[in-house]
């Protein structure tokens, strides 16, 4: 039996919206926000601009949509992070990881974390979901800290956000200047034969870091 109208027409609007997203994206990743044109937007999908408007309001609501829709991307992969079962080390590991994993594989999300940085996040100021989008990392991050500290194994004086702002800050820069770290190093950061190397070498800085005088006066 086919699926009754109503719910076919829902899966559609589904279908086209988050078509509309994937394109949106890479529009607004590629030209930034003054250089995206929604003309083109619609072109490359199987709807019309019309239709864009309709899901998404204007050109600034669709970018901030596009925005909210990068961001759960991250925040729905650490929610599902199980690492309860694993030491406080490997856990906090295992999350530096994921994060890795993820910034090299969503370039698109790097820029559009740049290009709002340019703006001063004035488009993402203005998202009706924004505060959430922070729940999942510092949660999880909170729960490995709290274990670590209770073992004795973690430093005291750091919060979830100050080792948050290390991960991101070691991934951010491996693809987000990539190119003229390589115009002027000769380096490829995102060289396969380094990728090994990096990923550990992530998980080491902050490993090391939170176990830094732990048990000193």
């Amino acid at each position: 039996m086919s699926a009754e109208p109503g719910i076919e027409r829902q899966r559609d609007a589904e279908r086209t919206r988050a078509e509309i997203l994937a394109i949106a994206t890479d529009e607004f990743a590629d030209r930034g926000y003054a250089g995206a044109r929604v003309d083109e937007i619609a072109a490359r999908t199987r709807t019309t601009k019309r239709m864009l408007y309709y899901y998404f309001g204007s050109k600034q609501g669709l970018y901030v949509a596009v925005l909210e829709h990068a961001y759960r991307g991250i925040r729905e992969l650490e929610s599902q992070l199980d690492v309860d079962h694993l030491d406080p080390a490997r856990a906090m590991r295992a999350l530096a990881e994921l994060t890795f994993d993820h910034h090299e594989s969503h370039p698109a999300f790097i820029r559009l974390v740049g290009i709002e940085n340019i703006h001063h996040a004035k488009h993402l100021r203005t998202s009706p979901i924004r505060t959430g989008l922070a729940a999942p990392a510092v949660d999880v991050l909170g729960g490995i800290l709290d274990r670590g500290r209770t073992c004795g194994l973690f430093r005291t004086d750091v919060d979830a956000l100050d080792v948050h702002m290390v991960i991101s800050a070691f991934c951010v820069f491996r693809t987000a200047n990539r190119h003229t770290f390589q115009a002027i190093f000769d380096r490829d950061l995102l060289d396969p034969a380094r990728r090994d190397h990096y990923r550990r070498m992530l998980g080491d800085l902050v490993l090391e870091y939170l176990t830094a005088h732990v048990g000193r006066p």
